[in-house]
Formats: C-alpha cells, structure tokens, sequence
C-alpha cells in the first residue's frame, strides 16, 4: 500500500558531502531520511523555493523532455528500500496509459517538487525507514 508523503525538510551539512532530504507522512507521525549529493539537494531547495535557473538544468530538461513526448507526471513513488538504498519510479501518464521509469528518489522528488505531483512511499518502507532512524515511527 502507498503512503501519501511530503518533502518536510532539507539539511546541507557542509562539513560532508551527504546531505539529507527528509519525508514525511503527510497523515501520520512517520518519517525518514534519504542521503543524496549536495547537488540534488541544491536543486531540490531551488525547485520548493520557486528558483528558476537562467539555463534550464537536466531536471528541467528531463521535463521538457517528458512533456515533448506527450507525458504527464502523476506521482513518484518510493517503492524499495534495500540494503541501506532506497529504488524509486516516475509515474507517467501518456497517451492513456502508465509508464514507470526507475530512478533515484532525488531526482523523483526535484521533479514531483517543479510539478507539484504527489510522493508516495510504500508502506514497508515507511514503516522501515522510520524505525531503522527513530523518525517518529508508529
């Protein structure tokens, strides 16, 4: 089952090249974080601030890309979590059907941030990830 969740916080740890995003069930007390790049959390805090770059970057261009070929964003999904790494989709609406794209969460959740599409995290993995970091898990 999938869990509707929400970007809830951005850390930048200077002092370390892992930077952490975390998610947060949007009716419930759980969540967790994902360790990403300082790049992807670069663009993922310009995405919820409104920041448009003078040049599109390749979130940007994966998106034009997306809608060049017909396709809609309807959500992206956190479906794994596997030895310490977590799998993700793009959920694509195109021409009447549904098209999964794999992916990592961090590029998932900058683009369902620009599109203001959905984040929804398997339950398993929600409940998991919760525990394994002491987040609030129920």
């Amino acid at each position: 089952m999938l869990v509707e969740c929400r970007l809830s916080r951005i850390v930048f740890r200077e002092d370390n090249d892992q930077q952490y995003i975390f998610l947060e069930e949007r009716s419930g007390g759980r969540s967790f974080p994902i360790v990403i790049g300082f790049f992807e959390a670069a663009e993922i805090h310009r995405k919820a601030n409104g920041q448009v770059p003078a040049r599109p970057l390749t979130h940007d261009l994966l998106r034009t890309a997306m809608e060049a070929l017909g396709g809609k964003l309807r959500c992206v999904e956190i479906h794994e979590l596997r030895e310490n790494t977590f799998f993700a989709n793009l959920v694509i609406d195109q021409d009447g059907r549904t098209v999964r794209v794999d992916c990592r969460p961090s590029d998932a959740i900058a683009l369902a941030v620009a599109y203001g599409a959905a984040i929804a995290v398997e339950d398993a993995v929600l409940t998991a990830a919760a525990e394994k970091h002491g987040e609030g898990a129920s």
